[in-house]
């Protein structure tokens, strides 16, 4: 492993750009905080490492398009993954011809369900952590992911989506309908169930 350069800093993690074993490489590191109780800090860190890690492989298996995890070092709170030389989905969106909009709105689509299929929430499903490379979308960071059947849960994570291509796409917010569509098309439950909890989670946001 060559040292890296940092890519981005977040307030729960450090990404880096390096090579392992020759492969162009992202390693994310858990960030200690000094607030916490060591021990505390020691258990969240390697527990979340180690959830991200599973996250990811699952969703792999489910068909996704996710970073090839090469290394995991659960004690010190890092994931070793492939670097994804792609374009951002939130860089390229609002510049994209319609036609071309839908069809990469319905490609994101089909893979939250994927994850859906399999009870995996992303957790921040946003078009920041998403990577558009050789015509396949790749979503990265799962560290707020979890596994969970209920509704609800699927309900929330479209609904950080639509908060995002609202807030983010505000020209094209029509691209979460074609969300949708691709969501429906691939989900193997009943679509309209989430999609009533979605507009149940608006409400609530509208009449607090």
């Amino acid at each position: 492993m060559t040292k890296g350069t940092i890519l981005y800093q977040g307030a729960e993690a450090k990404i880096c750009k390096s090579k392992y074993m020759n492969y162009d490489v992202v390693e994310k590191r858990r960030i200690n905080k000094s607030y916490r109780i060591n021990e505390i800090d020691n258990k969240l860190i390697f527990s979340r490492t180690k959830e991200e890690a599973k996250l990811i492989s699952e969703a792999r298996m489910c068909g996704v398009s996710v970073p090839t995890i090469y290394d995991v070092d659960i004690e010190k709170g890092i994931i070793t993954m492939s670097y994804l030389n792609g374009k951002r989905i939130k860089d390229i969106l609002n510049d994209l011809s319609e036609k071309e909009r839908a069809r990469i709105c319905k490609k994101i689509g089909e893979s939250i369900a994927k994850f859906h299929n399999n009870d995996i929430i992303h957790g921040d499903i946003t078009t920041s952590n998403m990577i558009l490379m050789d015509d396949k979308i790749h979503f990265i960071d799962f560290g707020l992911g979890e596994k969970n059947s209920e509704i609800e849960a699927k309900g929330v994570d479209l609904h950080v989506l639509m908060d995002a291509i609202e807030s983010t796409h505000s020209k094209y917010a029509n691209c979460f309908n074609y969300v949708l569509e691709g969501y429906k098309k691939e989900l193997k439950g009943n679509p309209n169930l989430v999609i009533s909890k979605i507009e149940d989670i608006v409400k609530r946001g509208r009449y607090r």
